[in-house]
Order: structure tokens, then sequence, then C-alpha cells
């Protein structure tokens, strides 16, 4: 494979590209969205097929693909996302004047971004973290996930369908399989401006040290899992144990635990725990084994459980039944909080429907906790509001080591939104200032660059005078439109 000529294709679609109005980088993705959307029947069985998926969440992707899309596509046609900020000359200040001073966001350039295994859709080919570097104004060299090639294929067969219809440069966007070693190589490509990974803290780390042993480092946004611990607190257990342990249950099996936002941890008040416990384990009666991804991440799973069922710290509720291989079966264990926080590997993630319910005797233990828990995509508070009125050390703590906290309900179901933060501190991912999903995912890949008595008709438009494309614009101070 030739990744010269890939790289060198892309480079010079940027060139074009980056400079065109936000409105017809809208107008593509858009396109892309209606060719997906189109392409449906034939997309969904593929998908189902490679990834053991049903088929009701393989449309509800779908629907979740175009929807970001279309929320990135509005974003860049309304352009106030570059952040346009203009210092306005003052030749007559003392004691010194001020020069015309204007900076904003401009792409960064040729991106590579790998494929989740998770997410055949969403979080792949035509997903958040391509949209995104290709709404910022970036091409993107798409590496595929060799999970769902098929998959991966059709929806890149889209994007180009897309590309021809919208009069772009086919390089725009690149489809590329392969192994390991393809990985490196677009990784350590001279031309390669970022990168933007999906899945476990090995490939991640691989690729984030990959990347900074360049000669020209490049910066990689991996997201690579977290076990979302929740915090219980008495008063709210006593009053809703039930629903909390069914809560807790369905999050936690959801998709059979395949989710980087399932939550793996949980922390219970000593009094309560045997109640919790009790209602966790009739829930889990109810739960059925089903296939998981691939045989590969199902073995993963259970030689995970294998590792834990050895440490004598460790009371299984539930253990899991490696029957049927492919088959993910829920797991269970209980551990005092003395025996947690003294060792660390406590704090893995397994991969799969399981579960560590940790009890606690206090709150001071509570704020030990807190102290050595390592970073998080999120944390989950769950507390009576008198509860929390003397607990805004441990909020404050708890701000400290996540991405998103939350006081009510679960924290799988990831909304794509503006407002929505999806990364959080090292170790979950690589770059705790961002996020994958989202309308700010877009940032990851623009950089600012300030204009110093540029003159107006060199300057972006963004930038100019009179504020042609009618965006918001922090001038003098002053957030204007």
């Amino acid at each position: 494979m030739n990744f010269d000529s890939i790289f060198n294709s892309a480079q010079e679609a940027f060139l074009f590209y980056k400079n065109l109005p936000g409105t017809e980088k809208g107008a593509f993705l858009d396109t892309m969205a209606d060719v997906l959307e189109s392409h449906r029947s034939e997309i969904v069985p593929l998908a189902v097929k490679e990834s053991n998926l049903p088929e009701g969440r393989i449309n509800g992707e779908l629907g979740r693909t175009t929807g970001q899309i279309r929320l990135f596509a509005n974003l860049v046609k309304e352009g106030s996302w570059v952040e346009a900020t203009i210092d306005p000359a003052l030749p007559d200040r003392t004691p010194l004047p001020r020069a015309d001073i204007r900076r904003f966001l401009t792409p960064l350039g040729p991106v590579v971004v790998f494929g989740a295994s998770n997410f055949p859709l969403a979080f792949s080919t035509a997903g958040g973290d391509t949209i995104s570097a290709l709404a910022a104004g970036c091409p993107v060299i798409y590496k595929a996930h060799p999970a769902h090639p098929e998959t991966s294929r059709k929806v890149a067969d889209c994007i180009h369908q897309a590309i021809l219809k919208c009069g772009l440069p086919s390089a725009l966007f690149t489809h590329v399989e392969g192994g390991i070693a393809e990985g490196q190589a677009l990784v350590k490509h001279p031309l390669a401006k970022a990168v933007a990974f999906t899945g476990s803290h090995a490939g991640g780390m691989a690729l984030f040290h990959l990347a900074n042993q360049r000669e020209n480092p490049i910066p990689v946004y991996a997201e690579m899992g977290s076990v979302n611990p929740i915090f219980t607190f008495p008063h709210k257990l006593e009053k809703e144990n039930q629903a909390l342990a069914k809560a807790f249950i369905s999050s936690l099996t959801l998709g059979v635990g395949q989710f980087c936002t399932n939550p793996g941890l949980i922390f219970v008040p000593e009094a309560q725990a045997k109640a919790f416990e009790n209602a966790v384990a009739a829930e889990l009666k109810d739960i059925a084994v089903a296939p998981m991804l691939h045989p590969g991440i199902a073995q993963a799973y259970y030689d995970s459980i294998q590792f834990l069922e050895s440490r004598e710290e460790l009371r299984w509720v539930k253990v899991a039944d490696p029957k049927h291989l492919i088959n993910g079966s829920t797991a269970m264990a209980e551990i005092k909080a003395a025996d947690w926080l003294k060792d660390t590997l406590f704090q893995k993630e397994v991969f799969g429907a399981f579960a560590m319910m940790v009890v606690y005797q206090s709150e001071d233990e509570l704020l030990e906790i807190a102290q050595h828990l390592h970073g998080q995509l999120t944390i989950t508070v769950w507390a009576e509001a008198e509860e929390l009125q003397n607990q805004l050390f441990l909020v404050n703590l708890l701000e400290e080591k996540c991405g998103r906290l939350l006081f009510k309900g679960v924290p799988t179901g990831v909304e794509v939104g503006y407002a929505m933060q999806h990364g959080g501190p090292f170790p979950s991912t690589t770059a705790p200032n961002s996020t994958s999903v989202g309308a700010h995912a877009i940032k990851r890949f623009a950089r600012p660059i300030a204009f110093q008595d540029m003159p107006q008709e060199l300057l972006p438009d963004a930038l100019r005078d009179g504020n042609p494309l009618g965006i918001w614009r922090m001038v003098n101070g002053n957030l204007e439109k």
C-alpha cells in the first residue's frame, strides 16, 4: 500500500477543502447522511451479521450516526465554532499602540481515524471521529476495524457517493484495511496531523507513544475505556433500593457490557450492602447470556474473570459461566473498601458485563476512595439532596476525576448534542481537554492561529470587518454578532 500517495492526495484535497465555506461543508455532510439513510436496508444486515448485535440496536445506531452527521452539518453552517476573536488596532494607545490582532480556529490537515469494534457505525467509518474531522475541514484516512470489514466498506462507499455528488476531491476520505503494521505506518507518516482512536488501553497507549516518538509529534485523541463508578449514599439506597438495583444491572448488562460507559464499579455503604446485594442478585437471575461482538472479546472477558477469581479478597455474588465462549455471562464480585484500596488492579476495566461492588464503612473511607480513583469517562452519584449538602469536598474531588458527573440515572446513554462531554482524565483518555462525542469534538482537529495587521482582503471571512458570515465573534472583549 502506497501511503505516500494516499497522504499526498489527502494533503492536496485539504488545501482545497479547508477554504470552502461552512455552508458547503455542511451541505456535504447532509448529503452523506442522506446517502447513508438511503442504504439502510443494505447497511443494517451487514452490521448485524458482523457484530452479533440485534437489528434494533443497529437501526438505532445508524440513526445516531446520521443524527450526529447532521449535528455537525448545522454546526459548520452556522459557523461560530471557529471562535473568531478580534482585538482592533489602537494606534493612539499610550504608552504603546496596539496592533490589529485577529484569531480563529483553523483545521489541522489530514487526520488518521481508527474504527471501534463495539460501534460498527457510530464510532467507525462514518462515526463521530470521522465526521468531526471532516466538519473541521480535515481529510480523513480511516483505518477500518477488522471485526466488521464488509460494513466498513459499504459505509465508505456511501461516503464516496456523497463526495462525488458534491463535486469534492475523492481523497477527502480514504478507506484503509490491514493490521498493526498498517496502523503504525499511518500514525508515523509525516503528513498525518492527528490521530483519533476508540478502543483498549493497550491500543490507545501504543498509538500515543508512537505519535510522540515522531520527529514532529502529533496529538492522539484516544478514548481507552473506563469503569464508570457509581457512588451510593445510605438514605438514597434506603428509599430506592429495588429501583436502583434494577437500574444498575440494566446499565451494566446493556449491550452485554460492551459500552465504554457501562458501570463496572459501585461503592455501597456497609449498612445497605446486604439489601442491595440481594436486590442485585434477584435482577441478575433474569439476565440471559447473549453473544459478544466476536470470540476475541469474549475470550479476553473470560480470561479477566478467571484471573480475578484467583483473588481471595473477592466474594462472588454471581460467577460467569463460559459455557459457550461467544456468549457474555454476567459476573459480579464484592470487596471491602480497605482491600480495594490496596491494589490498583481492582480499578482495571473488564470489558463485558462484570461489576465490582465495593463496601465502604464511612464517609472518610469514601473520600480516600475518591482520592485514589483513576480518571474516568463518567462518575455517578446516587444521593439525596440533603446527603450532598456536606459533601462539597467529595463532589469537587470527583469533578477532578471524570469528564461527566451524573447525579441522576446511569452513565450508559450518551446524548449526542452541543453540551456533551465524552472524555476524561487519564487513563480514560489521552486528552482530557477534549471530547469524542458532541459538538465540541470538532475542536480536536483545529488549532488557533492569529493574524496581525493582515490586509482585509487576505483575511478569512470569519475575521473580516463587517462580519460577512454573520457569526458570533468576540470583538474588543465583547461578544457580538
